[in-house]
């Protein structure tokens, strides 16, 4: 075989990077370990591979430690909680210490992490500060809390420093009650999303208050954010299941931020305190949300019910704020 365009990797899917004898047979007909759909097939195994297949990928590159948007293959085994392919990839000389990101290395990142004993710190390498100390072991409790939960569809708006009574008269909503609510609770999916687009759930957790749509974007419109954060902050979810989490942050009535991807990897500029959050809550758009406006919830009800109150929204234009 002698590779094209594709670098000799066409087919290879998950299962694929998880079977050494296909992995090693590509190579040995010419498959390209350097090229893989434009990025490195180390890369893509360290996520989804195993360490067979990685430690044979990591022995016939040129650089183990070959950057790929910024990050080393190491670093992505650790982002993707991959321990044993991290210490494959220590073991064929990758650097566990080198600085990227936010100026993390893979291997302090790792200390806040689920395997902080992955790797040997080396005599002078600084370890983690208190307050990433703290991050870390608020991180580990929120997403225990949160637990395995199914949010796809699901909108949320996370407000630092008020109460949900507080939310409700900011939005103005009222109650909501009798048997449309009933029925609508009881399978949101017989109805269009836009039926059902006025109700919203709120509920006051540590630190400030949720406010939900499990069938719906409602919550992150920009008219709804920027009335819940005057004089605070407020992150906003929608857990589109076409394209993914989409986040917004709004700040004392502004909007400063749209289309975000909370529970995604960080951003290649991204500062030290946004690199921490990517590894705490990869994967977790709903714990990143709440964390970033420091929300301490204890469980999941906030997020998928039933809430504190059910209330209707006003009807207004909720997209010009």
């Amino acid at each position: 075989m002698v590779a094209g365009r594709d670098g000799g990797w066409a087919g290879v899917g998950r299962e694929g990077w998880q079977n050494y004898n296909e992995i090693r047979g590509r190579l040995d007909q010419g498959a390209d370990p350097e090229v893989w759909r434009g990025g490195r097939p180390l890369h893509q195994a360290v996520g989804v591979g195993s360490p067979e297949v990685v430690a044979e990928l990591a022995r016939r590159v040129a650089n183990v430690d070959a950057l790929e948007y910024g990050t080393t293959a190491l670093w992505e085994a650790v982002m993707c909680n991959q321990p044993d392919n991290a210490r494959a990839l220590a073991a064929a000389g990758a650097d566990p210490w080198r600085s990227l990101i936010g100026g993390w290395s893979p291997g302090r990142l790792s200390l806040a992490g689920p395997t902080a004993d992955l790797f040997t710190v080396p005599e002078g390498e600084r370890g983690l500060t208190e307050a990433e100390r703290a991050a870390s072991q608020e991180g580990k409790r929120l997403v225990a809390a949160l637990g395995d939960l199914c949010y796809e569809g699901t909108g949320l708006a996370c407000v630092a420093g008020i109460d949900a009574p507080e939310a409700v008269r900011r939005l103005e909503a009222t109650p909501a009650a009798g048997q449309d609510l009933e029925e609508l609770l009881e399978d949101p999916s017989e109805y269009d999303m836009d039926e059902g687009l006025q109700i919203i759930g709120v509920t006051t957790v540590p630190g400030g208050c949720v406010v939900t749509q499990p069938w719906g974007y409602a919550p992150q419109m920009p008219g709804v954010l920027t009335r819940l954060s005057k004089a605070t902050i407020c992150y906003g979810l929608y857990a589109n299941p076409k394209s993914g989490n989409q986040g917004s942050i709004a700040r004392n009535g502004t909007i400063e931020g749209w289309d975000l991807h909370p529970g995604g990897g960080p951003d290649v500029d991204g500062t030290p305190e946004e690199v921490l959050a990517s590894y705490l809550y990869r994967y977790n758009g709903v714990a990143y949300s709440c964390a970033f406006v420091g929300l301490r919830l204890t469980d999941a009800r906030a997020v998928v019910g039933p809430p504190d109150m059910w209330v209707e929204l006003p009807q207004r234009d909720y997209w010009t704020h």
